[in-house]
């Protein structure tokens, strides 16, 4: 069954179709949930929620754009409302308190594997705002919205996940990061 026909499919509820989908996008889509959500078994119960909206919602899908990005930012907002359940995004930190000058180019260097061991060590607070801004690509005002804080608290909290996440990696003698300024 084609992309198209499969959405038509789950448009009228057929379960069949539905579970193709599911089959189709829910391994990334896991992966999408791992990255925000620590613990494995609630960003399944994430994923869940979020392929329930995909199904309930699935006719507002207009055909503009990507099918698998429409997904993707509703499995982002899912993990995105388990944190803000479980955790207070409301930390204030100004930009004066941390020394902006941070690399960058580790993370090219990463496995796919030790990029999310390395995440799961971060803070939830840093681990939710680089997901946005590094992987997913949100700019700061669009974070400070999704999550209610300040553009200078996203600012920080980056500035600071950058700063942890070489600090692990210079202390586990990751390959490459001593060669990094």
């Amino acid at each position: 069954m084609d992309h198209k026909k499969l959405i038509e499919a789950c448009r009228r509820q057929d379960r069949k179709a539905q579970r193709a989908l599911y089959e189709k996008y829910s391994p990334q889509m896991f992966g999408v949930c791992k990255r925000y959500v620590k613990n494995k078994e609630d960003a399944e119960d994430v994923l869940l929620e979020a392929f329930f909206k995909v199904f309930t919602n699935i006719h507002q899908f207009k055909g503009d754009g990507s099918f698998e990005g429409w997904i993707r930012r509703i499995v982002i907002n899912e993990s995105l409302m388990f944190l803000r359940k479980k955790h207070n995004f409301h930390i204030r930190v100004e930009l004066t308190q941390v020394d902006a000058q941070t690399p960058t180019t580790a993370i090219d260097k990463l496995e796919a594997e030790d990029i999310i061991y390395f995440m799961d060590q971060l803070p939830t607070g840093y681990r939710t705002i680089f997901n946005l801004y590094v992987v997913e690509g949100y700019k700061h005002r669009e974070i400070a919205e999704l999550l209610g804080i300040s553009i200078n608290t996203s600012k920080s909290q980056l500035i600071l996940a950058k700063k942890r996440l070489r600090t692990l990696l210079t202390e586990a003698n990751y390959p490459g990061v001593s060669k990094i300024k």
